[in-house]
């Protein structure tokens, strides 16, 4: 079985998307179909709380005009935006970047740092660490921007040079799906696990769909009750 799966960019960026995809099919080869699309009528990205749920409708809209045309669905922003509802609405496999590439790090090393695309995000990041029960495995989350460096990859080897040093890292997720395709260089000069949470999604939501196993609708996303 090639499982074929949609990767949702919530937000409405089409350089992002590329972005994501591009990294997506690098790493698919010919093991999956990975299709990317753009969330319509939202924000070109995600950073608040008002753009998780202005973004609500045009990813519901996305997971019901595909739902029967693929095997799973990656939702392509690290803070996992409105993920309890993209699991009660269908019945296949739904994976955040943000989940996967955290409790993917947690396997890797005795510790993991996030780095941040911006300051404003850290207590977010935080939040979300504290929800899914990993918080004793973090060492820090570090913000790139605050980092000096002429390109992407310079300011998060940058950030992610402090985490490991300074903090104690010894695994590195990257921190928003528009960091797609940095992981290896920052692998190569740190010498540690970088994640990209795209492709962490894709290794969950690919052997998930393989497995011939899905989200459990016996109460939390149960979509027929009441119905």
């Amino acid at each position: 079985m090639k499982p074929k799966i949609l990767i949702i960019n919530p937000n409405s960026s089409t350089e992002m998307t590329q972005a994501i995809h591009a990294s997506a099919v690098a790493f698919a080869g010919d093991q999956m179909e990975v299709v990317t699309v753009p969330t319509p009528g939202t924000s070109p990205f995600i950073a608040t709380y008002e753009d998780h749920a202005v973004a609500a409708p045009g990813m519901m809209q996305l997971l019901r005009e595909n739902e029967d045309s693929f095997d799973a669905f990656v939702i392509a922003c690290h803070g996992d935006p409105n993920m309890d509802l993209m699991k009660e609405m269908t019945n296949k496999p739904v994976v955040g970047i943000g989940e996967a590439s955290m409790k993917m790090a947690t396997m890797l090393g005795h510790t993991f740092s996030v780095i941040a695309p911006v300051e404003r995000t850290m207590p977010n990041k935080k939040a979300l660490i504290d929800k899914y029960g990993i918080t004793r495995d973090l060492a820090s989350i570090r913000p790139a921007n605050v980092e000096k460096g002429s390109t992407d990859v310079e300011r998060l080897t940058a950030a992610g040079r402090r985490a490991v040093e300074e903090d104690m890292a010894e695994v590195l997720v990257l921190g928003c799906a528009g960091f797609a395709g940095l992981d290896k260089a920052m692998e190569k000069e740190l010498n540690v696990p970088v994640l990209d949470g795209v492709i962490c999604a894709l290794i969950i939501a690919s052997g998930l769909a393989r497995y011939g196993t899905s989200i459990s609708k016996k109460r939390r996303y149960d979509n027929t009750f009441g119905k």
